[in-house]
């Protein structure tokens, strides 16, 4: 394992000095809006450790994930926005997309303010709120204004997630990305149990009543 965390930190070590890592970090940002495979977190927070102590390209991976975060986001809401109920029927493919949907379209009505920034820590949550924003025709500015929040959130947490890692074990990158990536997936386990608790909390107030 550390092995191979050790060719990858050399890889992306390798690149620190071209701009086309840049790039990288801001379309692999915005493209997880729409395919939640890309590894978003995983990127920047890679990038962050390598860093290390360099504070002016700390700042600037965040800004740059921040607004990948966001492009990504508001093409996502579009393509709700106008796809419509082809958008909705793309979320509710099969008996876990109906759930996430139906939750997301719950919780917008209530919560849409928490959702639109913490959604993104949920598996599959950045597509979900998105698709399920634009289709259901939430204000864009304010979820714009929301999303650019959340966004900001997201890329300095993860910026600070992998300065920590890269701070605590100088010298040995593999170290310090496994650290971080522990922590990252502390994170949305944490997200994730919070979120079921709440939606259990939820249905029984509805069975009392």
């Amino acid at each position: 394992m550390l092995d191979l965390l050790n060719s990858f930190a050399a890889l992306v070590s390798g690149a620190l000095g071209s701009p086309w890592l840049w790039v990288l970090v801001f379309f692999v940002s915005a493209l997880d809006a729409l395919l939640p495979f890309m590894p978003s977190e995983t990127t920047v927070i890679t990038v962050a450790v390598l860093l290390g102590q360099d504070a002016p390209s700390l700042v600037a991976l965040a800004v740059l994930a921040a607004a990948g975060a966001l492009a990504g986001d508001c093409l996502s809401h579009g393509i709700g926005r106008r796809a419509g109920p082809r958008a909705v029927a793309r979320l509710q493919r099969g008996e876990r997309g109906r759930r996430r949907y139906a939750w997301v379209r719950d919780k917008l009505a209530r919560h849409g303010t928490t959702l639109i920034i913490a959604g993104r820590y949920l598996p599959g949550g950045r597509v979900a709120v998105g698709l399920a924003t634009g289709s259901l025709r939430y204000p864009l500015r304010r979820f714009v204004a929301l999303d650019a929040l959340g966004a900001s959130i997201w890329a300095g947490y993860s910026v600070l997630v992998g300065y920590l890692g890269g701070a605590s074990f100088a010298g040995k990158p593999a170290m310090g990305l496994l650290v971080a990536f522990g922590i990252g997936l502390a994170t949305v386990a944490v997200v994730e149990v919070t979120r079921r608790h709440y939606t259990r909390r939820d249905r029984g107030k509805v069975s009392q009543s």
